[in-house]
């Protein structure tokens, strides 16, 4: 069995600044929903997986504010022709065939991640992290990869996508999955506002891989070879184990829908009308003929 789980608004984002300048003849801009719309398929006939979700960010825990007040304070808001794009993904989602999950005050790494580990304790499951949130790939392993279509992580430029393994994000990152969260607290992640300590990631990396860790390396700062490295990592000891806990991943949320009821199934009907409003010519033909062939019941993944 493998579970496919989206990280929503990061595909949101993409698809919006992917493909400008599209809408309906109302002049209602569509360009999110036919990026985002375009990208699940291709998700699926990538895959073909048997359960999936959209997980989606509905706040930020209390915990990570009362951490650091700051957190995501520098993101921007988002543009406005997006809004009602966003608005309509989410109910143009479960005609897709996946299921929307969402929890009040929790970010969408988190819950993915109680997800995938409640997944993997289950035999013969495999998972897929569809996201580029650095946070989830310390959860990567042996049931765990990261789907990617970036250039740099393909193995040939023929290759459509990529599947992360444990050995290509060690490569990626120069360290263990594991110890991802340990490179992170040193040098902070400025996408959420979380403050480095003035180490580029290499130099991070290779500390981590040296001393085996964070916590042995902030006990043997006095071994640290370079003098300058040695004052950032002394001067910043709190900073760098607050960074640890705000990477932390939540991972004992209740899980707002069991594993097992994830399955994927297409409304087709519904995401039909649904594409007929956002008049996209050829897309919609694409899934009138996908749905003669199944049948309109949506009991059968897309394929």
């Amino acid at each position: 069995m493998k579970l496919l789980l989206i990280d929503g608004h990061y595909y949101v984002y993409r698809s919006f600044f992917a493909i400008p300048n599209l809408s309906n003849s109302r002049g209602e801009p569509t360009n999110a929903i036919f990026g985002f719309t375009k990208t699940l398929r291709l998700m699926l006939k990538h895959l073909q997986p048997d359960l999936g979700a959209v997980v989606w960010d509905e706040g930020v825990p209390q915990r990570r504010v009362e951490l650091q007040p700051a957190y995501k304070e520098t993101r921007k808001e988002m543009p406005k022709p997006m809004i009602p794009q966003l608005d309509f993904i989410q109910k143009l989602t479960p005609m897709l065939g996946f299921r929307n999950i969402s929890l009040p005050d929790t970010e969408a790494d988190d819950l993915m991640g109680c997800y995938a580990i409640a997944a993997c304790k289950r035999p013969g499951m495999d998972v897929v992290l569809a996201t580029n949130d650095k946070d989830l790939y310390q959860l990567v392993g042996p049931c765990v990869k990261v789907y990617t279509t970036a250039k740099a992580d393909l193995a040939s430029p023929k290759d459509a996508f990529a599947l992360l393994s444990e050995d290509q994000v060690a490569t990626k990152w120069e360290v263990p999955p594991k110890l991802i969260g340990d490179v992170l607290a040193l040098t902070g992640d400025s996408v959420d506002n979380i403050p480095g300590v003035g180490l580029g990631r290499k130099t991070a990396a290779a500390l981590i891989r040296e001393f085996g860790g964070l916590e042995p390396l902030l006990k043997n700062i006095d071994q640290v070879k370079s003098p300058r490295t040695r004052d950032k990592l002394a001067n910043s000891r709190e900073q760098i184990l607050q960074n640890r806990k705000m990477v932390d991943l939540d991972c004992d949320l209740e899980l707002p829908v069991p594993v097992d009821q994830l399955q994927i199934e297409p409304d087709y009907p519904n995401l039909l009308r649904a594409l007929e409003q956002c008049e996209f010519k050829s897309l919609l033909q694409e899934v009138r003929d996908e749905a003669a062939r199944v049948g309109t019941d949506g009991q059968r993944n897309l394929l």
